[in-house]
C-alpha cells in the first residue's frame, strides 16, 4: 500500500503515546428551561487543545464512541477566519517546536498540517468503538494527502467512501471552477458495519410535509395551490437538498417527476399512453415501459403520471416527498451560505460570528444514517458546534438520548461553541423566525492538570479516586468489576479481570511495601473464584523474584518521590 511521508513525520508517528494524561474540571452544568422537551443530558464540550483532550477521554470512552466528525482547518494558507484556518496560528506553532523541534521552522504549510492532524488522528481511531464511522470534512487543498493517511491509520480496506458538497455556484473566469468540497468516510472495522444505510431523519422532509399539507388546506382551488407552492420553491429551493427537484404540488402532497416507469437496460413492455389534453399517444421510452399495462392503468387511476405539456415529453411516476426514502449520495446539493444564515438567526444580534460554518441539516443527514438512538459522537474541531446542534435535532424528532462530545481549542469555545448550543437547547428568534428549544442539557470542561509531573512522577495533589480511576483504565479493569475502596477484599483492591486481581498499596504519607504482611492481609475467599494472577502496586518489594514468579504476582512500582520519607 502507498505510504505518504512528509518532513517531521518521524517526530509525530508515536506522539500520541507521550501526550500527557490530563484531568478533564468541570466548570459548569448548563440545563434546559423547566417544561423543555426531553433530550440528551450527558453532553460534553471541552475548551483545551484537543489533543490532550482527546487523550484524556481515553480512560472513559477509548472503544466506545459511535461516530466521529471532525472539520479540521481547511489549510487554505487564510488567516483572516475567526475560526483560524492557517497552521501558523501561534499555539500550533508553539506545539509543533515542541514536538518537531527546529526542523519544524522549515516546514511548508503541507508538512505542519500532517504533523497536527497525525497524533490526533492516531488517538481518535482508537475512541471509535470497532463498527464505529469516521467523517471527515476538507477541500482540495488536504484531501489527497489526507485520504492516504487514513488509509494508513485505518487500512484501505475500511475506506466506506467519499461525498462530494456541492456548496456554491462559482462564475468568476478561471480554468475550472471550484464548487464542492469533499467528505471521506471511513470504518473502524468495515466487516461489522450493516450493507445498507438508510435514514428516516430528514428535517427537509418533514418541514416539506408539513407545508403541503398547510397549503392544500388553504388553497382548495389547484391552480391557487400550484401558484403558492411555485412561489414558495423559488424562493427556497437553495435550501431544500435533496429535495431540491421537489417543484410540483397537488391536494396528495408535493412531489417531483421520476423516470422509474422507464424500464432500464433491456426491452419492456410497449403499449400506448394517451395525453391527457391533446388525447395523442405519449412518447414511448427507449426500452420501453417498466410496468405491463395493469399496473399503468392503476397508476392512471390514482393520478399518479405525471404528464408534459404535451405528447412529446415522456411521462413520469410522481414521487411524492412523504414517500421519499433517503439514501447517503455521493453528490450532495446544498448552498454553503445555509450555514451562515443558521447562525445568523441564531445569535439574532445580527452578527456573524463564526465565518463558513457547516449547515447543521447537513451534518443531520450525515449522522441520521449511522448513528441510533443511543449513540455517542465525537467532534474534536468544534468549531460553531454545528455538530451538538445536529445532535440534539436529531434527538428532538424521535426522542432518542444520542450524545455529543465536543473539543475546541480556542477562545470563543465559551462565547461561540457553548453559547450557540445554550440557544439551541432553549429557542432563539422572535416572532415568525422563532424557534423553539430542543431542551438538553451539556457539562462544560476545561482541561486541566497533569496525571504524572515533568518527571514522570505521580501528581499526588490530584487525589486517590482519580489515581485508581487511571491504574484501573491502564490494567483494563472493566468498570462493572471494579471496587469501591470499601470493598471485602481489600482498600487496596481496585478490580478484576478475566484472571488476575489489581491492588493499588498506597499511601500518600508513608512508604508501602510488598511483603508476606500484605498479602496475607488480601481477603481473596471473598472473590468468586481465586485468580490465575495478581498485579500488585507498592512503592517497594520485598519479595524475590522466584516467590512472585510462583504466586502469579506481578509486582509494579508506584512512580513516585519516597526519598521525602
Amino acid at each position: 500500500m502507498p505510504t505518504l511521508h512528509w518532513v517531521g513525520k518521524n517526530k509525530v508517528v508515536n506522539h500520541h503515546h507521550d501526550v500527557p494524561f490530563r484531568l478533564l474540571d468541570k466548570q459548569y452544568s448548563f440545563n434546559a428551561k423547566e417544561d423543555s422537551p426531553a433530550n440528551s443530558t450527558n453532553n460534553r464540550i471541552i475548551h483545551g487543545d484537543n489533543l490532550e483532550a482527546l487523550k484524556s477521554l481515553l480512560p472513559e470512552f477509548e472503544g466506545k464512541v459511535n461516530c466521529i466528525y471532525i472539520d479540521p482547518p481547511y489549510n487554505t494558507g487564510n488567516e483572516g477566519w475567526v475560526y483560524n484556518d492557517n497552521v501558523n496560528d501561534p499555539k500550533i506553532k508553539k506545539w509543533l517546536g515542541q514536538v518537531v523541534g527546529k526542523e519544524g521552522e522549515d516546514l511548508s504549510r503541507h508538512d505542519k498540517w500532517l504533523c497536527m492532524m497525525y497524533p490526533r488522528l492516531k488517538l481518535l481511531h482508537r475512541l471509535l468503538a470497532d463498527d464505529g464511522i469516521f467523517f471527515v470534512s476538507l477541500d482540495r487543498n488536504e484531501m489527497a494527502t489526507f485520504k492516504l493517511l487514513l488509509e494508513e491509520i485505518f487500512g484501505a480496506g475500511n475506506w466506506v467512501g467519499e461525498i462530494v458538497w456541492r456548496n456554491v455556484t462559482d462564475n468568476n473566469p478561471t480554468n475550472i471552477s471550484l464548487e464542492h468540497e469533499y467528505i471521506l468516510c471511513y470504518a473502524k472495522s468495515k466487516n461489522l458495519i450493516g450493507p445498507i444505510w438508510s435514514s428516516p431523519y430528514l428535517e427537509v422532509k418533514t418541514k416539506l410535509i408539513e407545508l403541503g399539507e398547510e397549503l392544500a388546506e388553504k388553497h382548495k382551488d389547484l391552480d391557487e395551490l400550484k401558484s403558492s407552492y411555485t412561489e414558495w420553491y423559488r424562493e427556497h429551493k437553495s435550501e431544500l437538498w435533496p429535495f431540491q427537484d421537489y417543484k410540483f404540488i397537488d391536494h396528495d402532497g408535493i412531489y417531483t417527476g421520476s423516470r422509474s416507469v422507464h424500464n432500464p437496460g433491456k426491452e419492456g413492455y410497449r403499449y400506448d399512453v394517451f395525453h391527457p389534453e391533446t388525447k395523442k399517444a405519449c412518447k414511448q421510452p427507449l426500452m420501453g415501459y417498466r410496468f405491463p399495462p395493469e399496473t399503468m392503468q392503476k397508476l392512471l387511476d390514482e393520478d399518479r403520471i405525471l404528464f408534459g405539456e404535451d405528447e412529446s415529453k415522456l411521462i413520469e411516476l410522481k414521487l411524492y416527498v412523504k414517500d421519499y426514502k433517503a439514501k447517503l449520495a455521493s453528490l450532495i446539493e446544498l448552498d454553503g451560505r445555509t450555514g451562515t444564515i443558521e447562525i445568523k438567526n441564531i445569535f439574532s444580534d445580527g452578527s456573524k460570528p463564526f465565518d463558513y460554518p457547516k449547515p447543521s441539516i447537513l451534518l443531520e443527514d450525515l449522522f441520521g444514517f449511522v448513528m441510533k438512538s443511543e449513540s455517542i459522537i465525537l467532534d474534536s474541531f468544534a468549531g460553531s458546534g454545528t455538530t451538538a446542534h445536529a445532535v440534539l435535532k436529531l434527538n428532538a424528532q424521535d426522542g432518542g438520548n444520542r450524545r455529543f462530545i465536543l473539543c475546541e481549542m480556542m477562545d470563543y469555545a465559551e462565547s461561540i461553541t457553548a453559547e450557540r448550543v445554550r440557544r439551541v437547547i432553549d429557542g432563539y428568534g422572535d416572532g415568525a423566525k422563532a424557534v423553539p428549544g430542543t431542551g438538553g442539557a451539556f457539562d462544560f470542561y476545561t482541561v486541566g492538570p497533569t496525571l504524572f509531573n515533568e518527571v514522570k512522577n505521580l501528581n499526588e495533589e490530584l487525589g486517590l479516586d482519580v489515581i485508581r480511576d487511571y491504574v484501573a483504565y491502564t490494567e483494563r479493569i472493566p468498570k462493572e468489576t471494579r471496587f469501591e475502596k470499601q470493598n471485602k477484599v481489600s482498600p487496596y483492591a481496585i478490580g478484576t479481570t478475566a484472571t488476575a486481581l489489581c491492588v493499588f498499596y498506597y499511601e500518600r504519607d508513608r512508604i508501602t511495601s510488598l511483603d508476606i504482611e500484605f498479602l496475607a492481609a488480601l481477603n481473596i475467599n471473598h472473590l468468586q473464584s481465586r485468580p490465575e494472577h495478581f498485579v500488585i502496586y507498592a512503592d517497594k518489594c520485598a519479595l524475590d523474584k522466584d516467590f512472585l514468579y510462583k504466586h502469579g504476582i506481578t509486582f509494579k512500582r508506584i512512580p513516585r518521590d519516597i526519598t521525602r520519607f
